[in-house]
């Protein structure tokens, strides 16, 4: 992530994730990633890994796919590991991610399912 804003609380990422999607930058959210992090999309073919992870990316990019910045709920929090939450913008739902604090003390995703629209 060199040269990328890092999050330094677990409640960041999902605001950063969403800025970097909306700016096409696919590299920019797998970095927000532990290297082996799950993301669920669709849930029921997830991928592992960041490579993987931001090839998922990358195709909700080119079709176009937007994220809301969406307010983020209570986080739960167990000694370096934090479940995040945001109440979906089209208020369908809640969204939620599982973190981990790195060494720096920074904070990356190792669970997602994201719910948006399939590219």
């Amino acid at each position: 992530m060199s040269g990328e804003a890092k999050a330094m609380q677990p409640e960041q990422v999902t605001r950063l994730v969403a800025e970097r999607l909306n700016a096409g930058d696919a590299a920019g959210v797998a970095a927000l990633y532990e290297p082996q992090a799950v993301l669920a999309y669709p849930a029921d073919r997830p991928v592992t890994g960041r490579q993987a992870i931001q090839a998922t990316y990358q195709q909700m990019a080119d079709a176009g796919v937007t994220f809301a910045i969406e307010t983020p709920l209570p986080t739960i929090r167990f000694e370096d590991l934090a479940l995040t939450s945001t109440r979906s913008a089209d208020n369908t739902g809640v969204r939620v991610q599982v973190l981990r604090r790195q060494p720096d003390g920074s904070w990356l995703r190792i669970i997602d399912r994201p719910e948006v629209p399939q590219p």
